[in-house]
């Protein structure tokens, strides 16, 4: 990938303090995630200085969600989360430079050796409990380039319809189903009814937290906003990049539980009797992500992780909470036979 000169000039300017002898830093390349932005690791005397990156294009919306980002870190970096540190920036052309986090998430950790991933979980779900309640304070909702909150208009909106419309209907070509529009709203005002709004991730899953020698960090937090703390919890216990048992599941939560208490300020019934309508909802989204990133964004890698989602999503459905959701749990049901033979 080739770069401007006057790209590199930037960088170098930013980084001037860190670079000896006013040596011109290297960029190398480095693959996205489901992201459409594009990351840089920046060398200087061979050696790692930072990571750089930079909006697929020049829109508003690029440049605003580049701008969110450095609002929001600067804010969790204060609070005490572990996130990167920033270095520079230059909003005009949404280019970013902070702290390299190196290559190893837990994602790969877990396939690479699982029970030392496994062990990283309590210090996780402490951290990420953390940053939700301090994160909160002083947070400012115009920060946010997408919401400044996660609300029922949310979830239907950019969750259950991004299922309906990615998934049910972009990649099995189906129709939309009478009466699951209804119980998508029902669903949502269910999960909205008990919120207690802490600072939120939005994306709190094993390829956005990196694992160090002797500490972790949180990435990909750009899309943060106020919002129920176990909607971060539950991306975290269902993500299924790890594939967590049942009963890894409900240990982890226990100790995010406790430590939740331990921090004070939460409504911990409230917190518990959110997240299933919360895993729901993340488990929508995830598939709909899924669909359209391995369909119209042509990403094959996020194409084997949709039917697990749905096996996943179906099985969760089947819990006496849900039963007055049958349209939806005919949807997926009639998705996972649909979506085998596609495959």
């Amino acid at each position: 990938m080739t770069l401007s000169a006057d790209l590199t000039d930037t960088i170098a300017r930013l980084l001037a303090p860190l670079i000896p002898g006013g040596q011109q830093p290297v960029l190398q390349p480095l693959l996205g995630d489901g992201s459409a932005r594009r990351f840089f690791r920046v060398f200087a005397g061979g050696r790692p200085l930072c990571l750089a990156a930079l909006p697929a294009g020049g829109s508003q919306r690029e440049l605003a969600e580049a701008a969110s980002w450095l609002a929001i870190v600067r804010h969790l970096h204060q609070a005490g989360a572990p996130v990167p540190q920033v270095l520079g920036a230059d909003l005009s052309i949404g280019l970013l430079l902070f702290e390299d986090f190196g290559d190893c998430r837990l994602h790969d950790l877990l396939h690479r050796d699982r029970p030392r991933g496994l062990a990283l979980y309590p210090e996780i779900v402490r951290r990420l409990a953390q940053m939700q309640v301090r994160g909160v304070e002083g947070f400012q909702t115009d920060w946010c380039y997408d919401a400044p909150c996660y609300d029922q208009a949310v979830m239907v909106e950019r969750e259950s319809l991004y299922f309906l419309s990615a998934f049910w209907v972009d990649t099995l070509f189906a129709e939309e189903v009478a009466g699951l529009r209804e119980e998508f709203e029902r669903l949502a005002a269910t999960a909205a009814a008990t919120c207690q709004p802490l600072f939120m991730h939005r994306d709190f899953q094993s390829r956005n937290i990196m694992v160090g020698e002797d500490r972790l960090g949180f990435i990909d937090f750009q899309a943060g906003r106020l919002g129920p703390p176990a909607y971060d919890v539950a991306s975290l216990l269902i993500d299924p990049y790890a594939s967590l048992s049942d009963r890894q599941q409900h240990q982890v939560f226990a100790l995010y539980l406790e430590e939740m208490g331990r921090l004070g300020g939460v409504d911990l019934a409230a917190l518990q009797a959110s997240y299933p309508y919360l895993a729901v909802q993340r488990n929508l989204q995830i598939i709909g992500a899924f669909a359209y990133l391995s369909g119209r964004r042509g990403k094959g890698f996020f194409r084997g992780f949709i039917l697990p989602s749905l096996i996943m999503l179906q099985n969760r459905l089947a819990d006496p909470l849900f039963t007055d959701l049958p349209v939806l749990r005919q949807t997926v049901a009639t998705s996972i036979t649909t979506y085998r033979r596609m495959i």
